[in-house]
């Protein structure tokens, strides 16, 4: 990996510490961006090898915490989301890792046997299952119910159409069964892994400006939101009930503005609105003063395959 080499060409050559990978497909995932974020971050950090504190207030699938623990000595981690569905995972993870690789071959085991029609109705049983919980499910207090609601979880995005998570608006995940001929959906040595890349890390729940109590100097953050839709039909996919729009955006240009003066490293990533209206000037008038740069990157998730294809999107710090 290009990024890799950058790190490797520096004063101090890594070693791989964790390795780490996202336990789920996740829908503007940074994984592609990894070369062009690796490349500004700071060069302190480069040249020591180790960051004191990372804060990630929008972890999603984590590629980007993940490249850092493979790369960098993170002595200590907080990751944040506000999709609770997507904690749980992280947490049972972190915490029972055995139970849920048990959970997670008992689930493969019985999956792999059947026909494809019969692979359908397992996948939406366990769907409707899985949705029918949550009205009921206890969120907050941190038990073993947790373990198959992860897995259920991790089974629904290793088989559903595309890896999407997506929700309507009732909060019900609603991804149709995909098609896939042998799917790994226990990754035993990759859950491992993730669980050693967990420790020292604080995992939570939260809206992003929660973030705010474990931010201070030099703290390495990395702000990934839910893109803005570039145009009305793209915005495909909603990561919880409540969505994030433009008042959203405004509101996190704000805490980015606010982190800057406690002197913490940020970086932020996001659509750029340019690729379907050059006079769009959202996010240039919302981070003005700081440094805008427009990197190339694929888009995959389109219904229609002529319009998947190189468009830029934009990452923005307030370091040099």
């Amino acid at each position: 990996m290009q990024a890799l080499n950058l790190i490797e060409t520096s004063d101090k050559i890594l070693s791989i510490l964790n390795n780490a990978k996202p336990f789920l497909k996740w829908a503007g995932g940074k994984t592609q961006l990894l070369d062009e974020l690796c490349k500004r971050l700071p060069s302190s950090l480069i040249q020591s090898g180790e960051i004191e504190r990372y804060v990630e207030p929008f972890v999603g699938g984590g590629a980007f915490f993940f490249f850092l623990k493979r790369n960098f000595k993170v002595k200590e981690s907080f990751l944040i989301d506000i999709n609770k569905e997507l904690i749980i995972g992280y947490k049972v993870i972190q915490n029972n890792v055995n139970e849920l690789i048990d959970e997670l071959s008992s689930m493969e085991e019985k999956y792999l046997k059947l026909s494809e029609e019969q692979r359908k109705d397992f996948y939406y049983n366990i769907r409707d299952e899985y949705n029918r919980q949550k009205g009921n499910f206890d969120y907050v207090n941190y038990n073993l119910d947790w373990v198959k609601r992860a897995a259920y979880l991790i089974f629904l995005n290793k088989t559903c159409f595309n890896g999407l998570y997506r929700l309507n608006k009732k909060g019900e995940f609603n991804v149709p069964f995909g098609k896939y001929k042998n799917p790994t959906i226990c990754d035993v040595d990759n859950l491992i892994e993730v669980s050693k890349a967990l420790e020292n890390t604080e995992v939570i729940c939260a809206d992003f400006e929660e973030s705010k109590k474990y931010i201070h100097k030099n703290t390495l953050v990395y702000l990934d939101p839910p893109y803005r839709p570039l145009n009305n039909t793209s915005n495909f996919t909603s990561y919880n009930e409540d969505g994030f729009d433009d008042d959203d955006q405004r509101r996190l240009a704000q805490f980015f503005k606010e982190m800057d003066k406690r002197d913490a490293y940020l970086i932020l990533s996001n659509s750029d609105p340019k690729n379907e209206d050059v006079d769009d000037n959202f996010f240039d008038e919302l981070y003005a003063g700081f440094i805008i740069e427009r990197v190339k990157a694929k888009r995959y998730i389109n219904s229609n395959g002529d319009k998947r294809g190189d468009i830029s999107e934009l990452i923005i710090r307030n370091y040099e």
